[in-house]
């Protein structure tokens, strides 16, 4: 069989032979109600898909043969998330969630940040103004990969993850559970993957955008891609933007410019190299570091003006990233291809923090103590990954397997001063921070700066070779089973370890009918971590079991997908932050290891295109989580939904509409308090909800605005020191495209 430039043929179901209204009452009487004149068009277009046969070719979703309707959708038809075998989101036997570009423009997710607070499963604390951290399923994330590549990303150092900026990326792809087969080491709780966009233009395209919003935000966008050479086998992008904005917090003002320029050739008719380059650079006036005391001197609870900043006016926070990459797909006529690609990545950060300790008067908002920390830190990531896949016949029947080898070396590099004014007790004095209450304006004196120290000085090397293969069993039956070894080491200031694990993977798929699914998956957890306990060494692995069943099932062509997981993750060693204990006495946060970690839980998810005009994603989860000591990472909501809709009005074709609502429960944290007691202290259950419209004001002009937290609800992003969260805000768009 002879493939076309990025086809891959793969045993799979074809999605066009879905009978879209076979089983799913609900979608018909969804799809009826919006749009009641085009059930008899798909009916039709089920009938013919239906007699199409079940082994068909199976085309990457991000070719330019898309209809006009599906490169707007919320759904993709393929993807390689959680195996790196090419299949369709119903045939991974895990839970799976794509936010698409179309998605991140509707809803302005603007960072990667702002994609997983909007994406099923996930939650996050917003440690201070520049620091995230995510969870899913009630464990910490900390695998993220880039177009499959893995980097280790974690919350003690802010090198700029968190504010990376979507604009060059067509979709981020969220695994939930373990997925040490393409991760090899990592986490239970999520794979995230960013995708990167492509020069898949042959004609010269592009579009420019400026948006202005609260606080003075104002974003400028241009992504511009067309041929280099006469027949477009040469064809280039270039994605850049720049972002400057103040803050609901008082003081405090960011700029931001970002580079992402990629070439893609195709050497032969089934030879294709990419090349790109991808640049961030932040800066950032009066951050914050940590948050607010959440308790007085006298024990009651604080209220604070959510504008209030805690920085100091000589603080600031500099980030800056550089990537390249090369990336190289060879697909050969028997239905295989090869993929090669290397990334090497160097960021920067450099800083000057104030926190804020201690517990303020109630009346003067005296007796609060400082601490400076001035921090230099590099991080570089070399990563080559290859791997070949296709089919092969065995027993009369297609099946399909793949194979790679990897190798990541990352060096990690931070120093840091102290800042104190009080020598003997190596703060900042009391008397030197004056009232800290609505009044404070930052107004401090620099502390006296005592030397720099190395923090840390660190070599992560990690060597992997895994496998995978979908075998079809019988016609409704398939087994996806693989296993990585991975070799693990590190060396530097915090001593030498070496690990070696076999991470085993399975999955069942049964096909019910030609519309629902069921699965089962189990993978082992094998997790080197970077976390430190206070004397500087590295903590033992995780290690432990993850299980998820369920049912998946697809509509319209595959354009909308539903699943329904039940899961259990038993874990050992996780890292868990010590509040109050640093590192060598450092700024680098302490943590211990956790004992019988256990999670189990369900998730349900609703995600794409319910008619041509209406794209939709519901997502539900309820999980409980708990240790020896109690219920685990109390601060994360054990139940969320998340709700986004756009609608394209059939009356006004160029007006789109849309908008939803994320809900989480009551959480809380025990902290310490100011008699030396530990105290519970809640956040009650509260929405946020989001509105956007868009109206084409002609084919080339779109005017967009987007309302976020809608009701203004106070709320706080992390609770072992009071972070507020974003008030209400608005934005308004004008984009041109040609």
């Amino acid at each position: 069989m002879s493939l076309t430039r990025r086809e891959t043929c793969v045993e799979s179901r074809a999605s066009g032979n879905r009978k879209t209204f076979s089983v799913s009452l609900l979608a018909m009487a969804v799809h009826i109600l919006i749009h009641p004149t085009q059930v008899q068009a798909a009916d039709n277009s089920s009938s013919t898909a239906a007699s199409e046969t079940q082994q068909d070719m199976v085309v990457d979703a991000s070719i330019d043969d898309n209809t006009a309707e599906e490169q707007h959708d919320y759904q993709v038809k393929t993807t390689r998330a959680g195996t790196k075998l090419l299949l369709t989101p119903r045939d991974v036997p895990q839970s799976v969630s794509v936010v698409t570009q179309q998605r991140m423009q509707d809803q302005q997710l603007q960072t990667v940040t702002d994609v997983l607070n909007n994406t099923t499963g996930i939650s996050s604390n917003l440690i201070d103004s520049e620091r995230s951290e995510y969870y899913a399923r009630g464990f910490k994330t900390t695998n993220f990969t880039f177009d499959g590549i893995p980097t280790s990303v974690g919350d003690s150092w802010n090198f700029g993850d968190a504010a990376s900026d979507t604009a060059i990326y067509d979709r981020i792809e969220v695994v939930r559970g373990a997925t040490g087969l393409m991760t090899g080491a990592g986490s239970p709780s999520a794979s995230v993957n960013m995708v990167r966009k492509h020069a898949d233009s042959k004609t010269f395209t592009g579009t420019v955008s400026a948006s202005y919003g609260s606080w003075n935000k104002q974003r400028y966008v241009a992504d511009v891609s067309g041929p280099l050479n006469d027949d477009g086998s040469v064809r280039g992008r270039v994605v850049t933007g720049y972002q400057d904005q103040d803050s609901w917090l008082d003081r405090y003002h960011k700029t931001k410019k970002f580079l992402y320029a990629v070439v893609d050739a195709d050497i032969t008719d089934h030879t294709t190299v990419s090349l790109g380059y991808d640049y961030e650079n932040a800066d950032t006036g009066n951050p914050t570091w940590g948050g607010l005391p959440i308790f007085y001197s006298n024990g009651a609870l604080t209220h604070y003006n959510r504008s209030l900043n805690s920085s100091a006016d000589w603080t600031y926070y500099h980030t800056n990233a550089r990537k390249v990459y090369a990336d190289l797909v060879h697909n050969f006529d028997n239905g295989w291809d090869i993929h090669l690609n290397g990334t090497h990545a160097e960021n920067t950060f450099s800083d000057k923090l104030l926190y804020v300790m201690d517990y303020p008067d109630q009346s003067t908002g005296e007796g609060t103590t400082g601490y400076g920390s001035m921090d230099e830190g590099k991080r570089t990531l070399t990563s080559v990954d290859g791997y070949a896949s296709g089919p092969f016949e065995l027993l009369g029947r297609q099946h399909q397997l793949m194979a790679g080898v990897s190798y990541s070396r990352q060096h990690n590099v931070t120093d840091s001063q102290d800042g104190v004014t009080d020598l003997e007790n190596y703060n900042i004095a009391a008397s030197d921070m004056g009232a800290f209450n609505n009044g404070w304006k930052g107004n401090l004196a620099e502390p006296q700066w005592q030397g720099w120290y190395l923090n840390a000085d660190d070599v992560i090397r990690q060597k992997s070779a895994y496998i995978a293969t979908r075998l079809s069993l019988a016609d409704p039956l398939s087994l996806i089973a693989g296993a990585r070894y991975t070799q693990w080491s590190t060396n530097g200031s915090s001593g030498n370890v070496e690990k070696n694990n076999i991470t085993p993977y399975a999955g069942l798929i049964y096909d019910i009918n030609d519309t629902w699914s069921a699965y089962a998956s189990y993978t082992s957890i094998f997790q080197p971590q970077t976390y430190r306990n206070s004397s500087g060494q590295y903590l033992s692995p995780a290690t432990g079991k993850s299980y998820e069943t369920g049912l998946k099932s697809t509509w319209f062509d595959g354009r909308l997908t539903a699943t329904l997981a039940i899961f259990r993750i038993e874990q050992e060693n996780v890292g868990t932050a010590e509040e109050g204990v640093y590192v060598n006495n450092s700024s680098e946060q302490a943590y211990y290891a956790t004992k019988g970690a256990r999670s189990k839980g369900a998730e349900f998810e609703l995600n794409g295109a319910v008619t041509d005009n209406l794209q939709l994603t519901f997502g539900a989860t309820r999980y409980v989580a708990r240790d020896k000591a109690g219920r685990y990472n109390p601060d994360q909501p054990q139940t969320d939904f998340r709700l986004f809709t756009r609608y394209r009005v059939p009356s006004l074709p160029d007006l789109t509409i849309g908008g939803g609502i994320n809900w989480q429960n009551r959480v809380f944290e025990d902290v310490s308090a100011p008699d030396g007691s530990t105290q519970r202290v809640y956040q009650g259950s509260y929405p946020l909800a989001n509105l956007f419209a868009r109206y084409q004001v002609t084919k080339q002009v779109a005017v967009q605005a987007n309302i976020d937290n809608l009701f203004d609800r106070t709320y706080y992003t992390y609770m072992n020191n009071y972070v507020y969260g974003e008030p209400r805000n608005f934005s308004v768009s004008v984009s041109y495209q040609f």
